[in-house]
């Protein structure tokens, strides 16, 4: 069984996916530069599929199986202390 995301809505600090199995992710946006700092307009035209989300004009794709491993953004180097 594949799951997949059936709707997304957004806080002021959190990203809200329902999914088809019934849970409901809370994903911090922080996670997500490109959504963090896009306009409530621009995170509404969110495009679902079977395997994840996408927002064409923000150029961010994020897979259900990346948000049920706890990942964040990937196309960033993570910082390491020196």
């Amino acid at each position: 069984m594949t799951i997949s995301a059936t709707s997304v809505r957004f806080d002021e600090h959190t990203m809200w996916v329902e999914l088809s199995d019934g849970r409901t992710l809370g994903i911090p946006l922080a996670w997500f530069p490109r959504l963090l700092h896009a306009t409530p307009a621009e995170r509404e035209q969110v495009e679902l599929s079977r395997v994840g989300l996408h927002w064409e004009a923000l150029d961010e794709d994020i897979s259900v199986a990346g948000l049920l491993a706890g990942r964040g953004d990937v196309t960033r180097s993570p910082e390491h202390a020196a």
